[in-house]
C-alpha cells in the first residue's frame, strides 16, 4: 500500500503534510480534494458541503499555508462561524497545523470574558475564528480591525442566515479594506447566501459535494398524546431504551426544568441553551458525545451548534413552531445516513397545532395515546402504530 500522503498532490507544503500525517490524516475528503488547490492558488472558493464533510481542513490548510503573520489587534485571517461550539471546534482542529508555521489561532465568541480576548488580540493573533456579534463588539471598542485581512472565511453560511446573523456578517465584510481572498462554505447556496456570494466574492470557483439527504420519509415518526403529569415519564422510558436522545424544548427555562425532572426519573440528562456559561455548554456536549449523558435537552437555537452522529432518537417535547423547524430538529437523528426515530409528545391542547404541521409536511401518521408504562415505548422502531390504528 502506498504511504504517500495524498495532500501533497494537492499542493500542500511538506511541513503541513507531515503535521497531517502525524494525526493520521492522509486521505482528503471530497470537499478537500476538490477545493484545496484553488484555495492555495488564491482564488475565491464557494463550497457547497454539509457539516461533517471535512470543510474545516478545506479552508484551514490553505489559510495556514498562505496567511502572513499579524500585528497586534490586526489579524490577517478571519473565519466567521455561527456558534461558539463551532468556533472552539474549528480552533481545536487547526491549532496543531498552525503551530507548524507559528501561526496563532484563537476562538473569539460571546459568553466568554472579553478582557481575556482583548489581551490575546493585543499579543497578536493571525487567524481569528469568531462569531459575528463578538467581533463587532471588539471592532466597536477598537480592540480589533479587519483592515489587514488577507483571507476571510465564512463557514456554515446557511446556518448564519437561519440564525439572523447575515446583516452582522455583511457589516464585518464591508470593513475589509485590502485585496483579500474569500472562502465560503454552506450546505445550501440559495437566498441570502446567494446574495452574499454575489456581493463579496470575486469570480468564485464553485465546488459541490453531492450527498444523499436522509428525507423525512426515511425516518420513523411516532406521534403520541400524553398526559401533562406523565409526559416526563414517557420521555424517560423512551430515553432509557435508547442510546443517545436529543429532546427539544421551546424555552431555556423549560430545558433546565426538563433536564432536572429527567434526572429525578433516573435518566442522565443535561440542558444546552444560550443562557448557560460556555464551559457548561461544552461539558454537556462532551458528556453527551462520550455517552456519559444519555439525553441532551436543547432549545432550537442551541441545537444548531450540535453536530453529533449516532443520535438514535429525537423527541419533540414541545411542538416545533413550524414545518421547517420539525425537519431541522428531526435531522439531528439519521445524520450518518442512518434512519432514526422521531417522537412528538403531544398534550391535549397541542393536537390541532400538530395535525396542521403534519398536513404541511404531507405526513399521514396516527396519533396514539400512550402512558409511561406502555411496553411498546421500549422498541419504537418495531412498533408500527399504523397497524394498531387499522
Amino acid at each position: 500500500m502506498s504511504s504517500i500522503n495524498k495532500f501533497s498532490t494537492l499542493g500542500v507544503d511538506p511541513d503541513i503534510v507531515e503535521a497531517l500525517s502525524k494525526r493520521g490524516i492522509t486521505e482528503p475528503f471530497e470537499i478537500q480534494e476538490i477545493s484545496i488547490q484553488d484555495a492555495l492558488d488564491g482564488r475565491d472558493v464557494c463550497g457547497k458541503a454539509k457539516t461533517g464533510s471535512g470543510k474545516t481542513l478545506a479552508f484551514g490548510i490553505p489559510c495556514v499555508q498562505r496567511v502572513s503573520k499579524a500585528k497586534p489587534g490586526r489579524p490577517t485571517a478571519l473565519a466567521l462561524v455561527p456558534t461558539r461550539e463551532l468556533a472552539t471546534q474549528v480552533c481545536k482542529e487547526l491549532k496543531p497545523l498552525a503551530a507548524v508555521r507559528d501561526i496563532k489561532v484563537e476562538a473569539i465568541y460571546g459568553g466568554a470574558p472579553i478582557e481575556k480576548q482583548i489581551d490575546s488580540l493585543s499579543k497578536g493573533i493571525d487567524l481569528v475564528v469568531a462569531t459575528p456579534g463578538r467581533i463587532i463588539d471588539l471592532i466597536e471598542k477598537e480592540e480589533i480591525t479587519v483592515a489587514d485581512l488577507e483571507i476571510v472565511i465564512v463557514d456554515e453560511a446557511d446556518r448564519m442566515a437561519d440564525m439572523g446573523f447575515m446583516p452582522q456578517v455583511e457589516w464585518i465584510l464591508r470593513g475589509v479594506e485590502r485585496e483579500h481572498q474569500t472562502l465560503l462554505f454552506s450546505a445550501t447556496l440559495d437566498g441570502m447566501v446567494s446574495s452574499l456570494i454575489s456581493r463579496y466574492q470575486k469570480n468564485p470557483v464553485m465546488h459541490e459535494v453531492t450527498y444523499k439527504e436522509v428525507t423525512v420519509e426515511e425516518m420513523h415518526h411516532r406521534f403520541f398524546t400524553v398526559h401533562e403529569m406523565d409526559r416526563e415519564k414517557v420521555a424517560a422510558t423512551i430515553i432509557k431504551a435508547s442510546n443517545r436522545t436529543i429532546l427539544f424544548s421551546r424555552t431555556k427555562w423549560g430545558a433546565d426544568k426538563l433536564a432536572k425532572k429527567l434526572r429525578e426519573a433516573g435518566v442522565s440528562a443535561a440542558p444546552i441553551h444560550g443562557d448557560l456559561r460556555q464551559s457548561q455548554r461544552e461539558k454537556s456536549l462532551a458528556d453527551f458525545t462520550k455517552g456519559k449523558v444519555q439525553a441532551l435537552v436543547a432549545t432550537d437555537v442551541a441545537a444548531r451548534g450540535i453536530h453529533i452522529d449516532d443520535v438514535d432518537v429525537v423527541i419533540h417535547y414541545d411542538p416545533p413552531s413550524d414545518a421547517k423547524t420539525y425537519v431541522h430538529r428531526s435531522g439531528r437523528t439519521a445524520r450518518a445516513g442512518e434512519s432514526g426515530v422521531v417522537v412528538s409528545l403531544i398534550l391535549w391542547n397541542e393536537e390541532m397545532e400538530v395535525r396542521k404541521l403534519m398536513r404541511r409536511l404531507g405526513m399521514k401518521h396516527p396519533i396514539v395515546e400512550v402512558f409511561s408504562n406502555d411496553p411498546r415505548l421500549t422498541d419504537l422502531v418495531s412498533w408500527d402504530p399504523t397497524v394498531d390504528a387499522a
